[in-house]
């Protein structure tokens, strides 16, 4: 019993000292937009490009910026199968990630633009529940990555084929 709480213990510190030599991983906060900067551009500011575009490029809609889900679902509860892992498990409209922007047109919300970066949209739970009501709720769901390049021309034309504008 001792040999094997000796090697026990070796492993146990082994993998502390391994962890403690880690070099410390730069902590991105969830509220920093990461930026995108084409060689030779200045850093676009995702949030007011897009914001920019819309005004301008779809004028028949009016907009608003960081919408609750809640805002658009209520407080509702709702089963969704979001991992193939898992089965259906209940999910709150007040867990979703705030929609980046709702497309209303006279007052009513016609879709939802998401900005994300990395696998926000495709793994993370947040955004997996805001995709989820959207859907429920009949909303054009139309996401943007913004560690991408997301020309203008490309931008438009997305927004215009979910929206069948």
């Amino acid at each position: 019993m001792s040999l094997l709480k000796s090697i026990l213990n070796t492993v146990f510190k082994s993998a502390v000292e391994s962890f403690t030599q880690q070099e410390e991983r730069p902590v991105r906060s969830a509220n920093v937009t990461p930026k995108y900067k084409p060689e030779g551009e200045d850093i676009i500011d995702f949030p007011e490009y897009f914001a920019e575009i819309l005004s301008s490029e779809f004028p028949q809609y009016s907009t608003k910026r960081d919408v609750p889900v809640t805002d658009l679902a209520g407080f509702a509860t709702d089963e969704f199968k979001l991992y193939e892992t898992r089965p259906l498990q209940s999910y709150k409209a007040e867990w979703g990630q705030p929609y980046t922007f709702v497309l209303y047109k006279g007052g009513t919300p016609v879709g939802v633009v998401m900005l994300g970066s990395g696998n926000s949209h495709s793994k993370k739970v947040k955004f997996l529940i805001s995709r989820m009501y959207a859907k429920k709720m009949g909303l054009p769901y139309i996401n943007f990555y913004t560690q991408l390049p997301n020309e203008r021309a490309y931008v438009i034309n997305r927004i215009k084929e979910f929206m069948n504008a």
